[in-house]
């Protein structure tokens, strides 16, 4: 290779990627995601409860995992182009269901209030598949309300069952705790 083929593959050579600029932007679904994670954290969390108890280990990956996904609903919440919480939920949703990820019914959708019922969940048929759902509601489930921590501070999830634990439906209702005016119900 002369010195020219070499100083100009030098400059094609591809700058990786920044993370905060492509994670976003997988078309992986996130059903899938869900999978590829599981291969990781299935076995680490098995790992860390043989060697530091079940309580304990739990305790440590609700924690961690809870502040990731703290912050990733933040970032999520403030990239929306609206605070009308109805709208945004929707949208959220939308791509936990791609893939074939969520079968479910909305029960009341407005700019202060996002009610869903999932049916079908196939997060929750996986981490059984594994034999372990209580690893999927440790590292899915508990993921919904550590993101809604994330979201306009006003925001609350209350639900009261999951698939994952062996409940017909998971009842997702979010509400805002004091209803905006109306002037962004966009």
């Amino acid at each position: 290779m002369t010195a020219n083929h070499r100083s100009q593959a030098t400059r094609m050579k591809p700058r990786a990627p920044e993370p905060e600029r492509w994670a976003g932007r997988m078309s992986i679904p996130l059903i899938e995601q869900a999978r590829i994670q599981a291969r990781v954290l299935v076995p680490l969390v098995k790992a860390l409860q043989a060697e530091l108890g079940e309580e304990r280990a739990n305790a440590l990956v609700r924690k961690a995992l809870g502040d990731m996904y703290r912050k990733l609903g933040e970032r999520w919440w403030q990239a929306q182009s609206s605070s009308n919480l109805g709208h945004n939920m929707a949208s959220a949703f939308g791509m936990y269901a791609a893939g074939n990820g969520l079968d479910y019914e909305v029960i009341k959708q407005s700019p202060d209030t996002f009610e869903i019922d999932v049916t079908g969940c196939r997060y929750a048929q996986f981490y059984r598949e594994l034999g372990v759902p209580e690893l999927g509601f440790l590292v899915v489930c508990a993921a919904d309300f550590a993101m809604t921590e994330g979201f306009d501070g006003d925001i609350r999830l209350t639900r009261t069952q999951t698939i994952m634990e062996g409940a017909s439906h998971c009842d997702f209702r979010y509400s805002r705790m004091k209803p905006k005016d109306g002037s962004d119900a966009a």
